[in-house]
């Protein structure tokens, strides 16, 4: 078989991504598959990689990306890359790219502007297939998938409107959701907290994962309520899961804000047994105490009614200001999640502005920012958002490092970045997985790295649906990274994010090496890996 090889990785000590012990060995690639595991030197190829003293592993998968523009100018994307991810889901958050009506695509430019950027020229697709075969006419580095987003059914079927939907539109989104998956898309996504998403009451969702069940999708979902609201926001999911029997994804697991962190507990009692009934309730995380999101999140769902337009009109009208103001500086239980409460303007920093104006403000909290304009920090928060039409991004601390642990522990949870790219990013999208590799599972030991390894690769493509994943085994795709375990760490911190990590040395896409000896080869042979209604993708 050696004569038919492409490439092969000789004598790293192998960790197959399926949590058994490690063993030494080469793996040898035909073409874009794994072709044959065989002992230390048993196969060569025309190409050979040197893994002497490397941990050999599945391509690691990124379950929450945001480079769903990003990947159009910057098909690289080496800041996943260099971290050894191979694969990123796309069309998180119920909020991305497609479908989308061509009516309507100024409307959502401006509303994603603060999560994905822009993309600075027209948007040449409409629906899902189209949106992927532009992703497959950049040539991308990693291999890209998609969810449906929740929010775009919505715009499409009945616009930014804060109303329950009628039965024929629930309807028309259920046609619109399948016509999406048989494009490709593997489920949906929804984010709970986001316009047009969180206007939808648990009979629309319901009604729309019994469609994804029958196709056996997933849906992702960011929860109503991270927060004061955690646990009813993970019951729901529950009750969803258990009405429809659709498998329910939950994205960046969290608990946010102090006073809230002890209700973990509960919501884990509650998750263990609807497992146990038979229901399947999985999780990503990031591991990092600081969230990043639209700035627009600061402000309470009804402002967002209408789309970026009815809120910048708010925005300048001073009646709904006052209101925003009261609500957002209420000590009380808050209906939503209010981000504010959770980590004041103190814990609240500006990451990325993408018109290119305010360039000074980037890295400061809003409470430093604001006395920079000499502005009461809220006041200052909605000018900012009114003079930037919402394109604002922030970075908010509100979570404990004890959670996080816990929770990177649960058998159910893998990794994920939620990486938004802008100016001056969270480090998760510079660091997410060589923190957890490094500081996660050789300093601290939460895990060892058979266990961390299935977390960052099979147990992410199980949970996500991707067939053909997360495994070193053969006819699977040739889709690995080769890093020494004694120093991969991440160098991206808070002041200074954009700090490639070490000991990422090796990484294969599709049987090419996009990282060889960590040096980037200007090689982008990433495919968009679809789902096949018939199974596989």
């Amino acid at each position: 078989m050696s004569e038919n090889l492409s490439l092969v990785l000789r004598g790293g000590t192998i960790i197959d991504g399926s949590g058994k012990e490690r063993f030494c060995g080469d793996v040898g690639i035909k073409d874009n598959l794994i072709a044959s595991i065989a002992a230390s030197g048993e196969l060569s190829a025309a190409e050979e990689i040197d893994c002497n003293g490397l941990i050999v592993a599945p391509g690691f998968i990124d379950t929450h990306s945001h480079s769903d523009l990003k990947v159009l100018n910057d098909p690289s994307l080496f800041m996943k890359v260099r971290q050894g991810i191979t694969l990123e889901v796309f069309g998180q958050d119920g909020i991305s790219v497609a479908p989308v009506k061509e009516s309507d695509k100024t409307q959502s430019e401006k509303q994603l502007a603060g999560l994905l950027g822009t993309l600075g020229r027209h948007w040449p697709w409409q629906t899902v297939d189209e949106y992927l075969n532009s992703l497959t006419t950049a040539k991308p580095g990693v291999d890209c998938s998609y969810l449906v987003p929740h929010g775009a059914l919505r715009l499409w079927v009945m616009g930014m409107e804060d109303r329950d939907s009628t039965t024929a539109e629930r309807a028309a989104m259920a046609e619109l959701l399948e016509q999406g998956m048989r494009e490709g898309a593997f489920g949906m996504s929804t984010g709970l907290i986001y316009p047009p998403c969180c206007y939808s009451n648990t009979e629309e969702l319901i009604d729309l994962s019994r469609t994804l069940a029958k196709l056996d999708g997933r849906l992702v979902v960011h929860i109503r309520s991270e927060s004061d609201y955690l646990i009813e926001g993970i019951q729901e999911m529950l009750d969803i899961a258990k009405a429809s029997g659709v498998h329910v994804h939950i994205s960046h697991f969290k608990a946010a804000g102090k006073e809230n962190w002890s209700q973990v507990d509960e919501v884990l009692k509650r998750i263990e047994a609807a497992q146990a009934s038979g229901l399947k309730i999985t999780a990503d995380q990031y591991p990092y105490i600081a969230g990043s999101t639209m700035m627009g999140a600061i402000l309470p769902p009804w402002a967002h009614a209408g789309g970026v337009a009815g809120t910048l009109e708010r925005l300048a009208n001073a009646k709904d200001r006052e209101k925003m103001r009261e609500q957002i500086l209420s000590t009380e239980r808050a209906e939503w999640d209010n981000f504010w409460k959770w980590s004041g303007p103190e814990g609240i920093i500006i990451s990325d502005i993408p018109s290119g104006n305010n360039q000074d403000l980037l890295g400061l909290n809003v409470a430093d920012a604001a006395k920079l304009r000499d502005k009461e920090p809220i006041e200052f928060a909605f000018d900012l958002l009114l003079e930037e039409k919402m394109g604002v991004s922030m970075i908010s601390f509100s979570q404990s490092e004890e959670v996080v642990q816990k929770i990177w522990q649960l058998p159910y949870v893998n990794a994920c970045t939620d990486g938004l790219l802008g100016s001056r990013p969270h480090p998760r999208a510079f660091g997410t997985y060589p923190k957890i590799l490094g500081r996660y599972t050789r300093d601290l030991g939460i895990l060892n790295l058979e266990q961390a390894i299935y977390k960052l690769s099979y147990l992410a493509a199980e949970n996500l649906g991707l067939t053909g994943y997360g495994l070193i085994k053969e006819n699977y795709f040739a889709n690995l990274v080769a890093f020494n375990a004694d120093t991969v760490i991440d160098q991206a911190t808070f002041s200074d994010p954009r700090q490639y990590p070490i000991g990422i040395e090796h990484v294969i896409v599709q049987g090419v090496a996009v990282i060889k000896n960590n040096q980037e080869q200007n090689k982008f042979p990433g495919q968009v890996t679809r789902k096949q209604l018939g199974g596989k993708n």
